[in-house]
This record gives structure tokens, C-alpha cells and sequence, in this order.
């Protein structure tokens, strides 16, 4: 009798045909879920009968009391080798192996500049402007050469965003906690002397931070009010380094030019969340992993972490 894997968050529809899942079909029954589980009780009931299960990114919890509901569970495969909403302690003690896969720091780069360069030019108002029969020309781009970049984090995500800042002609700083000049240098950037520097000198304004309990939160209505009026924002990491209520009242009352925002605090955003109507904002849905190739990586190493599992010899062990 075939093992069951359920695939959680298949929104695309395409986790069994972006990669070869033949290495495990003969012991593993597949199953894919396109819509998403709000709910622990919705979780406990559609896995209730599965063994195996492959998690998209941070987008559910499995806390303890998730993991004493799905007594078949064995394995647990993660995209992405660090995940802060899986209790690992949880999963040992009920002896659910927890497998990761490596994460592309290509994809979400990508993504930011593409939400930075909308802002910045006005890209989907003036796209639904001609599409629709509006005004020829409506906005006044913002230019990048001779501006200045400021990235709150340079770890290997906003380093990859500086190169590209620096390509643009732009001036390029960057803040965090722990960053150093050596390692502002190594980029070949400039070290902010303090968060409120950086916030204060900014044209731009993106976050390249892990979430944490120094982290979260760590742009109030303070720091935002520190923002020049012309000045954009663009957050990319996790929502919750921004207070989203502050964010919300920045936009609605005009205090920045905009932003941009691909990470929520609820995923997906709940149907009339004000966030979806705010004005001076541009919005996806979480589209920063979302690419071919991280894909291909992420289902590829889940097969293998599966394949591994199955062997009795796991690879990828988080925790």
C-alpha cells in the first residue's frame, strides 16, 4: 500500500509537473492542494490521512497541537531550509522528520526591483490608464540615477538588490543591527550611521530582513514619519517588520509617495482587507519565490528529501 504526500498551496497548479516526481510514484501516492487552509481544524482534517506532507515557505503553522492531531505524519518537507512556524521540538516528540530544500536568492531580487521600477514609474496606473481610455501620459516618474538606495539589511538577498542599485548609478546604503563597514565595503556600499539615517536619506527605501524579535516591528509610525514625503518603501521580507497600521495610515495620508509590499500579514489577504483598496500602493501576492526555477528547486529537493526518507537515510534534516 502507497504512502500518501499532500502538497499544500499549489495555488499554480503545477508542483507534479515542473519536476520528475517518478523517483518516489511507486511509493507515494501525490495529492496537491490548490486552495488554502485557514485553519488548524481545516489542516487536521484534509491531512488526516496522510503521511508525508511538503509545506510551502512560512504560510502554515504546524505548532504542537497540529502535530498530536496527524498521528500518521512521518515526514514534513519545508521549502527553504529555515522555517519559523514549524515547531521542531513538536515534530522530534512525535517523531515527524523535518526535511528543507534550498531557496533561491535570485527570484525574490528580481521581484523587488520589478515592484521598485513600477512605483518609481508609475507602471500600473499608466498600463490600466491606456488600456481602459484614459489620460495619455498621467504620472511623472521618479528617477533612480543619482538617488539614494537604502537597504535595511545586507545579508545575501540585499546585497544582490545593492549590485543592482549600483548599476542604476543609484547611491547605495544600507543599516542592520549587526552590519559592519567591512561588509558595507565588501558590497560597495555605504554604512548608515544609525536606522534613522538611513530612513531619513532614503529616495528608496527596501527591507531585506529574517523576521525576528528584534525585527518585528521594527518600522512604526516613528520611523515612518522619518521617510521624506517623495520617498518610497518596498518590503519584500515580512510583513510584520512593518506595522501594517502604520503603513496604512503613511499611505492614506499621503506622508510617502508609496509602496510596495508583497508580504501580509494574513496569506492569502482576506477579501476586503484594507490593504487591498489602500491608495499609493503596490500590491502581489506573495510572488517573491515564485519563479521556475525556485520551483523546480523546491519540488526537485522535495522529491529527493522523500526519496531520502523513504531509503532511511533523510538528508536536509532542519531542527
Amino acid at each position: 500500500m502507497k504512502l500518501r504526500c499532500a502538497v499544500l498551496d499549489d495555488f499554480q497548479g503545477v508542483s507534479t509537473s515542473i519536476v520528475d516526481w517518478s523517483p518516489v510514484t511507486d511509493r507515494v501516492e501525490v495529492v496537491a492542494f490548490p486552495e488554502h487552509f485557514h485553519t488548524e481544524d481545516e489542516l487536521a482534517e484534509a491531512l488526516a490521512d496522510f503521511d508525508l506532507v511538503v509545506t510551502l515557505r512560512e504560510r502554515v503553522a504546524f505548532p504542537a497541537a497540529l502535530f498530536a492531531r496527524l498521528p500518521r505524519l512521518r515526514l514534513l518537507v519545508a521549502t527553504g531550509m529555515r522555517n519559523s512556524v514549524i515547531d521542531l521540538a513538536a515534530a522530534a516528540a512525535h517523531g515527524v522528520t523535518v526535511c528543507g530544500t534550498a531557496s533561491l536568492s535570485t527570484a525574490p531580487v528580481e521581484l523587488t526591483w520589478a515592484l521598485l521600477l513600477g512605483l518609481a514609474r508609475g507602471i500600473v496606473a499608466e498600463n490600466t490608464a491606456l488600456r481602459e481610455g484614459g489620460p495619455w501620459q498621467s504620472t511623472v516618474g521618479a528617477d533612480l540615477s543619482g538617488r539614494t538606495l537604502g537597504l535595511l539589511g545586507l545579508g545575501k538577498t540585499g546585497s544582490l538588490v545593492a549590485r543592482v542599485g549600483l548599476a542604476f548609478g543609484m547611491d547605495v546604503a544600507a543599516w542592520s543591527q549587526n552590519l559592519t563597514e567591512e561588509r558595507a565595503a565588501e558590497v560597495g556600499v555605504r554604512r548608515a550611521a544609525s536606522k534613522e539615517d538611513l530612513l531619513g536619506g532614503s529616495d528608496f527605501v527596501s527591507v531585506h530582513l529574517a523576521l525576528s524579535d528584534r525585527t518585528r516591528g521594527l518600522l512604526g509610525g516613528a520611523e515612518l514619519a522619518l521617510m521624506k514625503p517623495e520617498a518610497y518603501l518596498v518590503n519584500t521580507s515580512r510583513a510584520a517588520i512593518i506595522d501594517q497600521d502604520a503603513l496604512l495610515a503613511a499611505l492614506t495620508g499621503g506622508r510617502i509617495a508609496g509602496a510596495a509590499v508583497d508580504v501580509f500579514d494574513l496569506e492569502p489577504l482576506p477579501a476586503g482587507h484594507p490593504l487591498r483598496t489602500a491608495p499609493r500602493l503596490l500590491a502581489t501576492p506573495h510572488l517573491g519565490y515564485v519563479s521556475r526555477d525556485n520551483y523546480r528547486t523546491y519540488y526537485g529537493q522535495a522529491v529527493e528529501d522523500i526519496a531520502a526518507f523513504l531509503d532511511g537515510t533523510p538528508v536536509r534534516v532542519l531542527g
